[in-house]
């Protein structure tokens, strides 16, 4: 004899409500997220122009936030540039692998995102501009949760002081 087991519904309910728990809980995280991205020119001849940058992050491979656009910059002779963008990822749809792997993370007191910047620059010499060229720039960013958190109250967010070198992809 075979005995079917009926599906009373309440485990789907229950597997759906720590998905939308784990999520929730990723886009206060990536909601609260600001970063301050400085660079430097060391050159003392050649100036950039900072033409369109995008910045956003990335968890898993996976944008997590909306992109931020960056405002136009020239950056001259061995200047330095800094921007503070507010990174937002509450509208942001994510795959439903990342619940598991962010619940791991939040349980070990860590989260590694990657804030990733796409543009386009122009080289400046004397009066010669050069024509457009491309820039993919990706930054990790480790953040500490819980009692360990580094993290500064600024109004209803966080900011964390992040300083890493990045490296820009050829």
């Amino acid at each position: 004899m075979s005995k079917e087991v009926e599906d009373c519904g309440h485990h789907h309910d229950e597997n759906k409500h720590h998905r939308h728990i784990i999520i929730g809980v990723l886009a206060v995280i990536i909601t609260i997220l600001v970063v301050t991205i400085s660079t430097k020119n060391p050159n003392d001849k050649i100036g950039i122009y900072y033409e369109k940058l995008d910045i956003y992050a990335s968890y898993h491979n996976q944008q997590i936030t909306l992109a931020t656009e960056l405002p136009p910059t020239y950056q001259g002779h061995s200047d330095v540039s800094e921007w503070s963008p507010f990174l937002c990822g509450d509208a942001v749809p994510v795959s439903p692998y990342l619940a598991v792997s962010i619940n791991q993370d939040v349980n070990a007191g860590v989260l590694l995102f990657n804030i990733k910047i796409n543009g386009k620059l122009r080289w400046k010499v004397g009066s010669w501009l050069s024509g457009s060229y491309r820039i993919f720039v990706n930054c990790p960013a480790y953040i500490t949760l819980g009692s360990r958190s580094n993290g500064i109250n600024v109004g209803t967010g966080i900011k964390y002081q992040i300083v890493q070198h990045c490296h820009v992809d050829d």
